[in-house]
């Protein structure tokens, strides 16, 4: 599963969101944040889909693409 890197990338793009800021918008810690982004723990899928919509891509997208350009 590529969602710790996917979720790294995608604050990145977004303004250089981060981790602090993007658990305020998801209404949990930054702790949490930083265990999804180190995959410790997977967001349940409410949050999976909390997140496709604030990033604009699919959950699939989110699990299983390599989204991180390639050199």
């Amino acid at each position: 599963m590529k969602l710790g890197k996917n979720l790294q990338y995608l604050r990145k793009l977004h303004g250089n969101m981060t981790q602090e800021r993007l658990a305020e918008r998801m209404g949990v810690s930054r702790q949490t944040v930083s265990k999804w982004e180190t995959g410790d723990v997977c967001p349940e899928l409410e949050k999976l889909m909390e997140l496709s919509n604030l990033f604009s891509c699919s959950v699939d997208a989110i699990l299983k693409e390599n989204m991180e350009p390639q050199e």
